[in-house]
């Protein structure tokens, strides 16, 4: 108990040392490949388009591990992988897209894919490098993740089947070995500098840490599905009925000072959630003051996904909202933040999780605040340049979450807890060009009362993580 006191102060102490937050911001254009594309020189038949294209590849090592409280099960997993990606040339404004990835297991503690004894729970970090839907694809797994077809015009572009797609509500969630793909028709229309609008219809998944396609209904339930309001295990998983997601987004630059985002995402016969966020930054003699607010609110559509409320994901009776703030000031060096987060006590704040993370600014590397309500988020971020190729983010955080025992509110029966992230990036030059690496520890000690349920503890709260990535991009 006095070494996690003594670390808690360390961190604290650190996160006013070395400042600057690591955001990351909705709407944010997927890098998982990071290289420029094919120009939009127009080819004079297919077979031009298709010599014209650009391939490119990406080569992926994760270590993790986790070290739980007591007698609970320890973790590590080494997982390595690589992926091609092909794009054509323009052909009348279209293009096509392909790429797929495999990925092996290096070397893992051997009961990566067996329960805890004590709780009954699998691995959450580790069994996520591979595929967690069966044993038999820890050792060797692929995926075909885009598939795809646009047509760009002006500012208008249109893409439709396999697809990277980064909103608030459906994102990558990039903190495994590869990251959530969708299927659908997304259309992006850029207008001019100030207005930019985005909307969609997407009806499959494949989320990460899985290698299938799902029905956006019938991939609910493919991570925890955590419990009722009665305190029982959810029954949701293969009885939510609906055709899918009709999502949008406005933007709007209304300068160069402050920029104004509304979305919007309809769950068909499950839920509807809209959100406006406002950034607004202020120049200073040698750095920028910045600020922004953020407003959700979530209400229930239809029948909840099933006319049976014990079968239904979505029972909340009251509209829940969600709060953001954050206060900040950065320059070329470092950047500080300081951000809250307040969900309503009204219900619980619901997002598939098999669909994204958190997107709210009181977000911290994992862990979220999805399923719960009546929380109060509150962190400091904080990073700093090193030199041109190395960064340092760090964070320190209270969440303050209701009781336990709380069903109605506490979907995963999580404990108010602290959050301490140390995270260091540095990217090669010379002959290790196109290499990134990442060191991530974190470490979530438990605050509120958990009356002895291990189950509150496995995997979220009193647990070490550390964390190695290395990616290489060509």
């Amino acid at each position: 108990m006095v070494i996690k006191r003594n670390i808690a102060v360390l961190f604290f102490v650190l996160c006013f040392q070395f400042v600057y937050a690591q955001h990351q911001e909705v709407g944010e254009k997927p890098e998982i490949w990071n290289l420029a594309l094919t120009d939009s020189t127009e080819s004079k038949n297919l077979l031009q388009a298709f010599k014209n294209g650009k391939t490119q590849g990406h080569v992926r090592y994760v270590f993790s591990s986790t070290t739980n409280k007591g007698a609970l099960s320890d973790y590590y997993a080494n997982a390595i992988g690589g992926g091609l990606r092909y794009e054509t040339g323009s052909f009348h404004n279209f293009k096509a897209v392909i790429s797929g990835f495999y990925i092996f297991n290096l070397g893992s503690s051997a009961n990566i894919a067996e329960k805890d004894p004590l709780t009954g729970a699998d691995s959450r970090y580790e069994y996520g490098l591979f595929d967690i839907t069966g044993k038999e694809s820890i050792k060797e797994i692929n995926r075909l993740e885009e598939f795809n077809l646009s047509y760009s015009y002006g500012g208008l572009n249109l893409t439709y089947g396999r697809q990277l797609l980064n909103t608030p509500f459906i994102n990558l969630q990039d903190g495994r070995m590869r990251p959530t793909v969708v299927e659908g028709l997304w259309a992006n229309y850029k207008h001019n500098a100030n207005h930019q609008f985005q909307a969609g219809y997407i009806y499959k998944v494949s989320p990460r840490s899985t290698v299938d396609w799902y029905d956006l209904k019938s991939s609910l339930g493919i991570y925890s599905v955590g419990r009722d309001a009665s305190g029982a295990k959810s029954d949701y998983k293969g009885h939510t009925n609906s055709i899918g997601v009709f999502m949008g987004n406005y933007t709007w630059n209304a300068s160069s000072a402050l920029k104004i985002q509304a979305w919007d995402i309809l769950f068909e016969n499950v839920f509807n959630t809209a959100m406006i966020q406002g950034d607004y930054q202020h120049a200073l003699e040698r750095s920028r003051l910045y600020s922004g607010l953020q407003l959700a609110l979530q209400s229930k559509v239809g029948q909840g996904g099933n006319e049976n409320e014990a079968w239904a994901y979505y029972t909340n009776k009251k509209l829940v909202w969600i709060l953001g703030a954050r206060l900040g000031l950065k320059n070329s060096k470092w950047d500080y933040s300081l951000n809250f987060n307040r969900i309503s006590s009204g219900g619980r704040y619901l997002m598939p999780r098999e669909w994204g993370r958190d997107y709210f600014y009181a977000f911290m590397l994992r862990e979220r605040t999805e399923g719960a309500g009546d929380v109060t988020s509150i962190n400091l971020k904080s990073s700093f340049n090193l030199n041109a190729s190395s960064q340092l983010n760090l964070a320190a955080g209270y969440i303050s979450m209701p009781d336990t025992k709380n069903y109605y509110l506490n979907k995963y029966a999580v404990p108010s807890y602290a959050h301490f992230v140390f995270d260091f990036k540095h990217k090669f030059k010379g002959i290790f060009q196109g290499t990134e690496s990442q060191v991530l520890y974190v470490f979530k000690p438990s605050i509120g009362e958990y009356y002895d349920n291990l189950s509150s503890l496995f995997n979220k709260v009193d647990m070490h993580l550390f964390t190695i990535v290395v990616n290489f991009r060509f």
